[in-house]
């Protein structure tokens, strides 16, 4: 793969890897607007999502497989390579295969959602706090084939490595929008969609609740749960219910068990 379309790197000094250091900040992502993608799978659907990449990273040695140089040559940019050592100090992973990218952030809001779904599913996700929860929910909103997420007053930023790397991609392939917590209430109800609050001091469980309709549901910290706005703004309250001494599941499970709650009444709608 060697060839003049490829740069090598060899020390961690060079500005290059010190700018791909950077971005494991927030404050440097928020600032020049980029991010870091990492991974195989995760690129190659950033690149199936339309992402509009600055510059890549490989190291040969470290590819798991034989698609690599096609993929490289799909994302199409300034592309460096580094030596084994250099690369698993700047990777994310225990085990990285050889692949980092940075990417422009996709700058996009509320306008932006246009449902495939009729009638429509949505989460709302509050000041979600671990970049592995917000994750999760955007992987599970995708195998469910949700319209969309929207990640509401938030505590960790989607451009998070850990929230890439927790998605698995699915970042980029399904519509993720940051708003204000005001803005995307009045967004759901100008279009007349089911704002649903899991909660757990609701009377109601989730499986008794209609959720076959047009349906945002609508999840917050496990340690502060959700806003007094959201706990207004529902129009269904509802709970999982607890058997043993917890009196809470971690988010991103909770909203597992929502959404294929809705999957589940949506299918036996049809």
């Amino acid at each position: 793969m060697q060839g003049g379309m490829f740069k090598e790197l060899t020390s961690p000094q060079n500005p290059k890897i010190k700018q791909l250091v950077r971005l494991k900040d927030r404050k440097e992502r928020d600032e020049t607007g980029l991010f870091i993608i990492e991974g195989y799978r995760e690129i190659k659907r950033a690149v199936e999502g339309g992402v509009h990449f600055d510059s890549l990273f490989i190291c040969e040695k470290l590819f798991l497989g034989s698609n690599e140089p096609l993929l490289i040559k799909q994302v199409g940019v300034e592309t460096f390579t580094l030596p084994e050592h250099l690369f698993e100090k700047i990777s994310y992973r225990d085990r990285p295969d050889g692949l980092i990218g940075i990417a422009h952030q996709m700058q996009k809001n509320l306008s932006d959602l246009h449902p495939k779904n009729n009638p429509p599913l949505y989460v709302v996700a509050e000041s979600i706090e671990k970049p592995g929860n917000l994750g999760t929910i955007l992987r599970t909103s995708d195998a469910v084939g949700a319209d969309g997420v929207i990640v509401c007053d938030r505590c960790t930023d989607i451009y998070n490595p850990n929230v890439v790397r927790a998605s698995v991609g699915t970042l980029f392939t399904l519509p993720v929008i940051e708003a204000k917590g005001s803005d995307a209430y009045v967004w759901l109800k100008e279009r007349k969609i089911q704002v649903v609050a899991a909660t757990p001091s609701a009377t109601l469980e989730y499986t008794d609740a209609p959720l076959s309709g047009p349906v945002a549901i609508v999840v917050g910290t496990e340690q502060l749960g959700l806003s007094d706005m959201w706990m207004e703004a529902a129009d269904i309250r509802v709970k999982i219910p607890m058997r043993g001494i917890a009196d809470s599941l971690n988010v991103a499970m909770a909203t597992t068990l929502l959404l294929y709650e809705s999957l589940r009444q949506r299918k036996h709608r049809l």
